[in-house]
């Protein structure tokens, strides 16, 4: 889109007594104005079509009778690292070479919280022996750092340089990861190798709980750390990144840009799980030779690579982003073109906020947050985005996890599968909202409106869940020996056919009988030799006393690894899933731009800070760990630990079903 730089003339603008001023030297002039000061009645409906009605009198700013003179020097506007600013980089000094460098931070930031952290939640648990109510505290952890963040941020990076505020984020970002990735270093090798050979009849043993490591659990602390850093480090993003965008832009281009930044932003989970899935199927002590296999449940994926290819990349991408100015070169002109929609202010408030200089000082905090308490409009929006943000962090923190029991998929099988329903919904969704807003010119209660449909729809999609695939049957949890279902949490693994081999629950790998049961291991199986390899590749162990031989006289053979889902619903679960996940982003642009216009001009970022708290300490924070605690209560098997318990072998698929629709129900 061409730009016009104003050079160094002063550029005239019109000063009503009451319109949002935006043109200080200090702070880069907002490009669409305010909705007007938002009263306590009517605050987005006053200025719904067209976005404001211009005082009569004013639509040409040079017949305005009072003026007021902004300096336009180009300095401000010089793309460069301090004194280096070499002439080739203009051709990068325009709002889509930004948004380019600003969709790399955002899908960054998305590919690695929202993506490599979900997707790796599983492994992280097996390997340094977590429960799901702690990975939910590790996955909190990045909205706490962004809720302490928020108001510093979005108040004084909102008056300063954002794009150094951006840029500095982004580096802290970067570190997040790297530290994320150092318990792998730090906790020693990964000792797995040999154990399903343990686990046959005449080989079983216990493994002596002196030789086991000790205070794994602890590198949670360290896991924290690293998304506390990823937090503060993308605080910035979706506040001062957003802001930056609207003010140099046009008003009608604006929901596009922000709707192809926050698409970047969602199409970064995408990759996240489709690169963590590849991942996890690499063994974690990369170059070693093992004898375990992906479906094994010792096994743990190469989960820390991502974070380290994360890190490095977030450093490059902070370089450009610290080069560019204040502001753009053409955006003093939009002040011109947002001056004709300018509400105007009502009280004396309004009049302060108005002020070029309001906002600067500690002092206007007090005065902008009771400003934006008295905006019904943007309260609600506020509590609206909360009860979304609890279903999306839960969905996405767990949401592996569910495909994974639900369909019995392996860790990376289930990843790569939700990363292939959040690439065209989530991302899809999000761009939709904006070239919805756009096309159709919605304007405050229309945009309200939309969001409105949205939530219904994915209301009614989530009773999907009154859906679930049957559980494997799995010898000894959810069914006896002999094929008949057992009570709920009544475990009979040892029976006759296994007594002899004194196996021990310590050791936990899973194998698929010939008759279509899961055992909790060969030595429960009643396997009496170690596995053989198969004719597709896969570890078989025959004459197992406990397999009943189909159609002749012996014993059976299982195969390593859980028994398929023949589950018929699969694709009516996963396409209701998608109806959900679509219309849960589709109303994100719209929902955005509302919070926009229903503020002031001046506390457009500082609002966008308020709404991330709320929405991070109300739905961020509390998502995860609520449904942690909740897929916690529908394990059926729980990892033994020398006497303690670790993690969850074996969900109950009905209900942690009934869970997700409760809390579906009850958020939407």
């Amino acid at each position: 889109m061409p730009q016009r730089s104003t050079g160094d003339k002063p550029l005239i603008l019109p000063s009503p007594p009451s319109a949002v001023d935006g043109g200080s030297g200090h702070s880069p002039p907002s490009r669409r104005a305010s909705l007007g000061s938002p009263p306590s009645h009517d605050a987005l409906g006053s200025c719904s079509q067209p976005l404001c009605q211009p005082p009569a009198g004013k639509r040409d700013p040079r017949a305005a009778p009072e003026t007021r003179h902004v300096a336009a020097g180009p300095q401000s506007t010089v793309c460069g690292w301090r004194a280096f600013a070499p002439e080739c980089l203009r051709a990068f000094n325009t709002p889509r070479a930004f948004l380019l460098f600003l969709c790399a931070a955002a899908f960054l930031q998305g590919m690695t919280v929202n993506g490599f952290i979900n997707t790796v939640i599983t492994s992280i648990e097996r390997r340094y022996d977590l429960r799901s109510y702690q990975s939910g505290l590790i996955a909190s952890s990045y909205d706490v750092a962004a809720c302490l963040c928020l108001t510093f941020v979005s108040y004084f990076g909102g008056t300063g340089h954002k794009p150094r505020w951006l840029g500095r984020g982004v580096l802290v970002m970067g570190a997040g990861s790297l530290v994320f990735a150092l318990p792998h270093f730090a906790a020693g090798a990964y000792e797995a190798e040999g154990a399903e050979g343990l686990g046959a009849c005449r080989a079983n043993r216990s493994l002596a709980c002196g030789d086991r490591a000790s205070g794994l659990s602890a590198y949670r602390l360290v896991f924290m750390l690293g998304q506390f850093l990823h937090g503060a480090g993308a605080t910035p993003l979706y506040t001062l990144g957003v802001t930056y965008l609207d003010e140099n832009v046009k008003s009608s281009h604006s929901p596009v840009y922000i709707a192809i930044f926050y698409t970047a932003a969602i199409l970064g989970p995408a990759a996240g799980y489709l690169i963590g899935g590849t991942l996890l199927n690499i063994y974690t002590e990369v170059g070693r030779q093992t004898e375990l296999t992906t479906e094994s449940p010792l096994w743990v994926g190469a989960w820390w690579v991502g974070f380290l290819g994360a890190g490095a990349a977030a450093f490059l991408i902070a370089i450009p982003i610290l080069g560019y100015p204040r502001q753009l070169p053409g955006s003093r002109h939009y002040v011109v073109m947002r001056a004709s929609e300018t509400c105007r202010l009502k009280d004396r408030g309004h009049e302060a906020a108005s002020n070029p200089d309001f906002g600067k000082t500690i002092r206007d905090l007090p005065l902008s947050i009771w400003l934006l308490l008295k905006n019904p409009t943007f309260i609600l929006l506020c509590l609206a985005g909360a009860t979304e943000a609890t279903l999306i962090a839960g969905m996405s923190t767990f949401g592996p996890k569910f495909l994974e029991s639900q369909f019995s998929l392996s860790a990376s099988e289930a990843a790569t599968l939700f990363g292939y329903l959040v690439v065209p919904a989530g991302g899809g969704g999000t761009f939709l909202g904006g070239f919805f807003v756009n096309k159709f010119k919605l304007r405050g209660a229309g945009i309200i409106k939309l969001c409105l449909f949205c939530a219904l729809t994915s209301l009614l999609a989530i009773f999907v869940f009154f859906m679930h695939c049957p559980n494997v049957p799995v010898a000894g949890v959810t069914a006896s020996y002999h094929g008949g279902l057992l009570p709920q949490g009544r475990l009979e693994l040892t029976a006759a056919c296994n007594a002899a081999c004194g196996c021990r629950p310590e050791l936990y790998s899973p194998v698929c009988g010939s008759d279509g049961l899961t055992y909790f291991s060969p030595c429960y199986a009643g396997c009496p030799e170690a596995a053989e390899p198969g004719p597709g590749g896969q570890k078989v162990y025959r004459d197992c006393s406990c397999v009943p031989q189909n159609f002749s006289s012996g014993f059976g053979h299982a195969t390593a690894g859980k028994c398929t889902s023949t589950c018929q619903r699969k694709p009516l679960l996963l396409g209701f899933m998608f109806v959900v996940i679509i219309f849960t982003f589709l109303s994100s642009i719209p929902a955005l731009t509302a919070t926009l216009r229903c503020v002031c001009d001046r506390q457009r970022s500082f609002a966008l800070g308020i709404q991330w708290i709320v929405v991070r300490t109300l739905g961020g924070i509390p998502g995860p760990i609520a449904f942690g605690w909740v897929i916690d209560k529908a394990c059926l098997l729980w990892q033994d630990q020398c006497g303690q318990q670790g993690s969850c072998f074996v969900y109950q698929n009905s209900a942690m079903s009934r869970y997700m629709l409760i809390a579906g129900l009850v958020y939407k």
